[in-house]
């Protein structure tokens, strides 16, 4: 339940009162909450497909999912391309993704991420283009929380946004993670599409080596960032393969 409160607009803490320690875990729940994001996002592709462009019909189920979440993931990437972007030590880096202000890198850097993923996404055929929808959400969120169980968090706990820091997953917040987040993948994947994995992995690896360079750890701006372009960099490779 921690998860689906963190990472989406919806009202789940009236349900029932979250303990303050569920939140430490929330990251075992992403791939879960990837099951809610992507039913929603591929439902309204898949509505809009029947009577507008293919274009339009992708932009219109993004937003829909940027309005399920707030927009916490792109909050996070602009943020991370301003602190990267502009900073230039460690202090400066953290300083500048603290920021509420969005600026020139989070601007740009989040223009060319909407340009290359529109058309990517409205490219391919409804069908494959909705499985790929349905798998890669949970898959990306998976690969996502792995941060925590690779970097500390880079910043004091008192000084997390949210007032939380992440514990490292154990045996059972693998064993709820890895199926939410495999399961997906395991029943709409085409074989070609997992080569698409390793070159996400590599991002992945990518983005923690330039996340401990810089600023010692994560934080997190640097799992929303993580979280898109991994999400992104699957989408780019199963594109490659079908069109």
């Amino acid at each position: 339940m921690a998860s689906f409160t963190m990472l989406t607009r919806l009202p789940f803490w009236r349900l029932r009162r979250i303990p303050d320690a569920c939140y430490a875990a929330a990251v075992e729940g992403w791939p879960a909450v990837g099951w809610l994001t992507a039913g929603v996002t591929a439902g309204v592709l898949w509505l809009c497909a029947q009577l507008l462009p293919a274009t339009v019909a992708v932009a219109l189920a993004l937003g829909a999912r940027l309005f399920l979440t707030g927009a916490m993931h792109e909050d996070g990437l602009s943020d991370f391309f301003d602190g990267f972007g502009g900073g230039c030590s460690r202090e400066r880096t953290l300083e500048i993704m603290k920021d509420s202000r969005i600026g020139a890198y989070g601007v740009i850097g989040l223009m060319v991420y909407f340009f290359v993923l529109i058309p990517t996404l409205a490219s391919m055929p409804l069908d494959i283009l909705l499985a790929a929808i349905l798998s890669v959400d949970p898959l990306a969120k998976l690969m996502a929380s792995q941060v925590v169980n690779i970097l500390p968090y880079a910043r004091p706990a008192g000084e997390s946004k949210n007032g939380t820091v992440y514990r490292r997953m154990g045996v059972s917040g693998y064993m709820l993670a890895l199926p939410f987040g495999l399961l997906p993948a395991v029943l709409f994947f085409q074989p070609v599409w997992w080569s698409a994995v390793p070159v996400a992995a590599a991002v992945f690896g990518i983005l923690i080596g330039m996340m401990y360079r810089r600023i010692g750890g994560y934080t997190g701006d640097c799992c929303g960032a993580l979280l898109l372009l991994c999400e992104l960099s699957l989408y780019l490779t199963i594109c490659a393969f079908t069109v």
